[in-house]
């Protein structure tokens, strides 16, 4: 055995640098209390919300297109910034000015302090960058010296599957990448995940496969329906050729959390927001 080095950690030692468990504000109304946690009182459990998304999680925000995956993470970038913690916004779709032209508008849309917003709130340009797109190395290294040199709390990646076109089959190694150095750093993240229209409806299959999911600390799943057929038009009570668009929160192993699927709606001024729960809305109608 002479020469190797094998590393066992009791969990005594891991617990004295273990991460508290608390909520951070998603900036999405009607999400942050769909997570929870169970605190024990003389014997008995009591369910608290937690008022956010995890402390240090690393999400997945998957949907087919136009189902609100990049305002519901524009939405949590901004409102970190507003609250004063300083977040990396990696696009890979849309080139910088564009995006930070939308961040802005939804930090009016919620009333936020737009000026604080652009103090602490940072862009890497990957959508106009071939080699940070292509070079997850290089996209980390990027990464890692914004982190450094801002003092970053928060990571947004719009969208991770952009960063395996045409590769899929290294999708889990790259989505695995990006997610130890995001735990290694120490940040709350939240990675879009492009989903194929031909993939189940309420699934967490996003491009890279169900393996992408199962790699993350949890899967929230954004969907929307076309109201086509008499059928649909009965269940939902809503007119022939509108749309409902649900919302579920497809496990998380760092929290408790609501396993219903709920409503959610894109307000006119362009926020996503959590409504009610899929049967409390339906017998409401």
């Amino acid at each position: 055995m002479s020469g190797k080095s094998f590393k066992v950690y009791s969990v005594e030692e891991v617990s004295r640098v273990a991460p508290k468990l608390f909520g951070i504000p998603s900036g999405v109304e009607g999400l942050d209390n769909l997570f929870f946690k169970v605190d024990f009182s003389d014997g008995k459990a009591v369910k608290k919300p937690l008022g956010g998304i995890p402390y240090l999680s690393v999400l997945n925000i998957t949907g087919v297109a136009d189902t609100g995956k990049s305002l519901m993470v524009e939405q949590f970038a901004v409102r970190q910034a507003n609250d004063g913690y300083k977040t990396i916004f990696v696009t890979v779709e849309t080139p910088k000015e564009f995006v930070v032209q939308s961040l802005l508008y939804r930090a009016q849309a919620m009333g936020l302090d737009v000026e604080k917003v652009k103090q602490n709130l940072f862009v890497i340009d990957a959508a106009s960058d071939t080699r940070l797109r292509e070079d997850v190395d290089y996209l980390l290294d990027t990464l890692a010296y914004g982190i450094r040199e801002y003092n970053v709390k928060s990571v947004v990646i719009d969208s991770v599957t952009g960063l395996f076109e045409a590769k899929e089959v290294l999708a889990r190694s790259i989505v695995r990448k990006i997610y130890n150095f995001l735990k290694r750093w120490r940040q709350t993240s939240l990675l879009v995940s492009q989903k194929r229209s031909a993939s189940e409806e309420m699934s967490a299959e996003a491009a890279g496969g169900y393996g992408v999911a199962h790699i993350v600390d949890g899967t929230l799943v954004l969907y929307k329906k076309l109201i086509m057929t008499k059928y649909d038009v009965s269940t939902f009570n809503l007119p022939m050729g509108s749309v409902i668009r649900l919302f579920r929160i497809d496990g998380c192993r760092m929290a408790g959390h609501d396993t219903r699927t709920y409503v959610m709606e894109i307000t006119e001024t362009g926020l996503v927001k959590i409504i009610a729960p899929l049967d409390e809305w339906l017998r409401s109608r």
